[in-house]
């Protein structure tokens, strides 16, 4: 892939996505942005910034015109949007870049939580759509915990399953394999694993979170039915929250796997998760 082959991403506004393009414009790549508001995307003057929306695919048109590999980052949304944005996005380019979840699980029938079915399953469109694809199956993400600011700044996290470990990932690494992806053929029908460098659970996070921020911060258990209810009061049905807890409760008896694919593709040890926090340190004062 040259230089100046186009690359269109998508989940501009999202922190992996946001990134994607810092990177490819950083390596003199030619960017186009997909955005719902382009106005209000926030992304360097270099990046084409341009709408759409891939619940409905026929806004793609124009953003596809002489794309050569797509970053795909797909929103929560229902799966059955799903497959004619990646039909759309095949009939235009070349390269899919799908951001996955190490959960996925190709072995079994169906996946044990509704995160986990539904990466299954746009994998399973974007298999079949005809495009070279890579798919980047990750650990949970570092910025996934920005959600706690608020409780950082109170001096207490309350969470359930606070010895469940996870193997935290920046997303500057995640971006930084995306981005040889998307600029070669190396990883053509790779599922690639990528992980952070080390297990940690809750408890530790939210530990090192205070040492990094300065000030003690606590973390305080929740009882499961506080959290269902929390849950369900935000639109889960129990089949799906009992896929979660199921899921958080083996994180806490066993821990996420550590890959070193991060190093193998970039040449660089995946960043800790004290260094995302030293990143970050600004959105929990």
């Amino acid at each position: 892939m040259t230089r100046r082959d186009l690359i269109l991403v998508t989940g501009v506004t999202g922190n992996v996505g946001r990134e994607v393009v810092r990177q490819l414009l950083d390596e003199g790549h030619a960017v186009r942005a997909l955005a719902r508001d382009p106005e209000t995307a926030g992304l360097p003057e270099a990046a084409e910034v341009v709408q759409g929306d891939l619940t409905q695919p026929w806004t793609l048109r124009p953003a596809l015109t002489g794309v050569t590999a797509v970053f795909l980052v797909w929103p929560a949304l229902p799966l059955e949007y799903a497959g004619p944005a990646v039909d759309a996005l095949a009939a235009h380019t070349g390269r899919v870049v799908y951001l996955s979840s190490a959960g996925v699980d190709d072995g079994a029938e169906t996946q044990g939580d509704p995160i986990n079915l539904f990466h299954a399953g746009v994998e399973r469109l974007v298999g079949k759509s005809g495009a070279d694809w890579t798919f980047l199956r990750c650990t949970s993400f570092a910025a996934s915990l920005l959600s706690w600011g608020d409780q950082v700044r109170a001096g207490v996290v309350r969470e359930a399953f606070g010895s469940s470990t996870r193997t935290l990932i920046h997303e500057r690494d995640i971006a930084a394999v995306a981005v040889r992806a998307l600029t070669g053929d190396m990883y053509t029908g790779h599922r690639l694993m990528l992980s952070g460098p080390a297990p940690l659970s809750q408890i530790e996070q939210v530990r090192i979170i205070g040492e990094v921020v300065g000030r003690p911060v606590a973390f305080e258990e929740i009882p499961l039915d506080t959290l269902r209810a929390e849950m369900r009061a935000e639109g889960w049905r129990d089949p799906d929250i009992d896929g979660m807890f199921a899921a958080y409760a083996a994180m806490a008896e066993q821990d996420q796997p550590v890959w070193d694919t991060v190093e193998r593709v970039t040449g660089r040890p995946a960043r800790t998760f004290r260094r995302w926090v030293l990143d970050h340190a600004q959105d929990f004062r």
